[in-house]
């Protein structure tokens, strides 16, 4: 894999993390602005940049804007890539983001994606490449939910389940990646950060392949 030229200036703070407990959308809005977009805005940048040389494709950063929002404030944020400029939602997309508890870097499927059913008939044809992945890697079925499950506990019974149910329930979903406690991210320099997402990515990549039927 080619490796990705970092020139970030950018490590993760405990005040990145509690954004996510400012009170009302005006406050929570203009705090992830200010601090945490210009984070997204350079992962962007930069993986963005990873995907197309390592997909032979295109791709575009997409950093969340909420700005549906007119009420309730955001409870995570996000910079999403897709070989597609306009979007990524209706296709197999990587994000890295934030809770307020944990980063995650992720590849999702989520329920506005037309190719669910083909896109879960192909994995689950080929689970074999789950196992392949670290150990420390997470699967979930609720992009809107910070819960997450090992994935080396789940390949028995809940990754098929999954993978079923992305099949056959129409607002269904798939995600698979990594999480890093808040308390683990702040204690990583760019570097190390860069080296986990890169590795995450890569480890990644052959699921996308599946989903996307790319030989």
């Amino acid at each position: 894999m080619r490796k990705v030229e970092i020139n970030l200036k950018y490590t993760w703070e405990q005040a990145d993390f509690e954004v996510f407990q400012i009170e009302g959308l005006e406050h929570r809005m203009q705090a992830l602005i200010e601090k945490v977009r210009p984070k997204f805005e350079a992962f962007g940048h930069t993986y963005a940049s990873y995907f197309s040389s390592n997909t032979g494709d295109e791709f575009y950063p997409h950093v969340a804007r909420h700005a549906r929002r007119s009420v309730n404030p955001p409870k995570d944020s996000w910079v999403a890539f897709a070989p597609y400029k306009r979007g990524y939602k209706a296709i197999p997309h990587f994000q890295i983001g934030l809770w307020g508890t944990h980063v995650f870097i992720i590849l999702a499927v989520i329920y506005e994606a037309p190719d669910k059913v083909q896109i879960a008939e192909r994995l689950l044809k080929k689970k074999s490449l789950f196992k392949k992945m670290p150990q420390d890697f997470i699967i979930s079925g609720d992009h809107m939910s910070p819960e997450a499950f090992p994935l080396k506990n789940a390949h028995k019974e809940l990754l098929p389940s999954l993978l079923d149910r992305l099949r056959d329930v129409k607002k269904a979903e798939f995600i698979v990646g990594r999480h890093i406690l808040s308390e683990q991210a702040v204690e990583m320099s760019e570097e190390a950060f860069d080296i986990f997402v890169e590795e995450t990515f890569e480890a990644l990549l052959p699921i996308y392949n599946m989903m996307v039927n790319k030989k």
